[in-house]
């Protein structure tokens, strides 16, 4: 019999034939997680039973978090109105850096060139000299275009080099504003990269990354686009650093947008946008160059699969919103002092706040494990967030390093980097999406392996449902509403996911029996880690 005090949890593995066990009963209530923590396994449903013994209760009290807001104090927190009507670049940025990621994968590697950072860096080119570039002119992955371009460059720093083309239009950067724009990168949103993923490489041997801003990358976005599909604000390519081709500029790069105030090139882009916007997708484009540079090139090994390189990526954007949480602690930096975040931080971070939502909504149905580069959607993006946010959170930033510096890829780079076996942290982290801040409970009383660090999801939620709620899409505080678990229960799962449900025993019933099985009571095949992971609510 498996006995739990409160706010104790167990995993019950299922994966070896095991599918029934006894939980003690007299009124006690369980959060029951049933999940398939596998990530090599067919992205398909698969038919499951979840059967209650006669000790549990048929029905349940309506959950107080459903009418009150999740047991967030007042004031509610909210998001900005800013946060709710700015346009960021979107799924344009999305498919482009997904079409990428995917060639990369197909790329003949030329390995001949040293990768790794150089024991001796010369000195930079000078500030205003001239280079050209090949810069990417098309969106068709199967197909691709180079422009060459000459660039100025207008900023020289410890750790990043900024070019600007000699074509940029007129109403850009000043030369003032574009050093702030080179000291803001160098010295803020690379060292966050840098402390929290480890180095790049340095094919180059400059000892920097190198950010152009170029016209070609506005033009790869048409200004009808901008209004329906976002548009695509920076990139890296893994062609840099791989290919022999007369094409690759053969450096770590990062390709951005420049301002265009009178919409010449493609939709309008002030200079204030391109500083609220570049920052985030240089955040996310480093840790795809950092990841693909150390497990290609100085790893031998093969591009990180598409789910886990992408979480990553999200994680990098974070960064930037963490960085100024800390600096704006509330109230200030704030246009309304009962914000979640400083003005600032938002853009770094709301969308994941959203797509999480989503996922928490349906997480039986999007696979965490399974996606590719190419699929693209926003729920299985802020599913993968999640994962990889509470990951961090309980390894620290070691842990991602140790993801990075490596030539495994996937769940056995997670199993690795962790030193512990990926269905043990999946069931934690299952919990943890519903337990992380239970109305009623400090957040310290929580066990660390169910809850997050970083982020209060209840908090983070209600500021969400505040901004876009109630409505069809955002219909509650708390997205997660778990089913009452009595009886036979039958759903699918897909592998990679997780689903909820709240088993509460009648007082006068010592035990309860949970049974995990097919429909038809036959054992789930082990390969697919079938397990159940119990949480005793207070």
């Amino acid at each position: 019999m498996v006995s739990l005090a409160s706010l104790q949890a167990i995993t019950l593995d299922c994966s070896t034939g095991g599918r029934t066990f006894t939980l003690s009963g007299n009124g006690a209530s369980y959060l029951v997680v049933p999940e398939l923590a596998v990530g090599d396994a067919a992205n398909r449903p698969v038919a499951y039973a979840l059967q209650a013994g006669t000790g549990a209760v048929a029905s349940a009290q309506a959950s107080a978090e459903a009418s009150t807001g999740g047991g967030v104090p007042a004031p509610w927190p909210r998001l900005s109105r800013r946060a709710r009507t700015d346009r960021p670049p979107g799924e344009r940025q999305r498919a482009f850096d997904a079409a990428l990621r995917r060639r990369m994968h197909g790329l003949t590697i030329d390995r001949s060139a040293s990768a790794g950072p150089s024991l001796s860096v010369g000195a930079p080119p000078g500030l205003g000299s001239l280079r050209d570039f090949h810069v990417l002119a098309t969106v068709d992955s199967a197909h691709q275009t180079f422009r060459r371009v000459t660039a100025q460059l207008g900023f020289v720093g410890a750790n990043v080099l900024v070019y600007l083309d000699t074509l940029a239009p007129a109403g850009g950067f000043s030369a003032g504003q574009l050093t702030a724009f080179g000291q803001s990168f160098d010295q803020i949103f690379y060292p966050l990269d840098l402390d929290a993923f480890g180095t790049p490489s340095d094919i180059d041997q400059n000892g920097r990354v190198v950010m152009l801003l170029s016209p070609v990358v506005n033009h790869l976005t048409s200004a009808s686009q901008c209004d329906t599909e976002g548009y695509i604000a920076g990139f890296f390519t893994g062609f840099d650093l791989a290919s022999r081709d007369t094409s690759s500029n053969r450096g770590e790069i990062f390709y951005g947008i420049v301002p265009d105030p009178n919409g010449t090139l493609s939709c309008a882009h002030s200079v204030d946008v391109v500083l609220r916007d570049v920052p985030s997708v240089f955040l996310h484009e480093l840790q795809h160059l950092i990841n693909y540079s150390q497990h290609v090139l100085l790893h031998g090994g093969s591009s990180e699969d598409g789910w886990l390189d992408e979480g990553l990526s999200l994680v990098a954007q974070e960064l930037g919103s963490l960085y100024y949480e800390q600096k704006y602690p509330p109230p200030s930096g704030r246009t309304d002092p009962n914000q979640l975040l400083p003005d600032s931080a938002e853009g770094f971070i709301s969308t994941e706040f959203a797509s999480s939502y989503d996922y928490l909504l349906k997480p039986d149905t999007v696979t965490l494990t399974e996606h590719s580069d190419g699929e693209l959607g926003l729920t299985w993006r802020g599913g993968d967030w999640l994962l990889l946010r509470w990951l961090g959170d309980q390894l620290g930033s070691p842990f991602y390093h140790r993801l990075e510096e490596t030539n495994l890829t996937g769940v056995p780079n997670i199993a690795s980097a962790a030193g512990e076996s990926f269905p043990g942290l999946f069931s934690d982290f299952g919990l943890a999406l519903y337990t992380d801040s239970l109305p009623g409970i400090p957040k310290g009383s929580i066990p660390q392996r169910d809850r997050f660090a970083t982020r209060t999801l209840r908090q983070v939620y209600q500021a969400y449902f505040n901004a876009a709620g109630p409505s069809p899409s955002v219909p509650r505080p708390f997205p997660i509403a778990p089913q009452v678990l009595s009886g036979t229960m039958t759903g699918t799962l897909v592998p990679g996911t997780a689903t909820f449900y709240q088993l509460t025993t009648r007082g006068d019933a010592a035990t309860v029996q949970l049974q995990f099985t097919s429909p038809a009571g036959a054992a789930l095949a082990g390969q697919l880690h079938p397990q159940v992971a119990v949480f005793r609510l207070p």
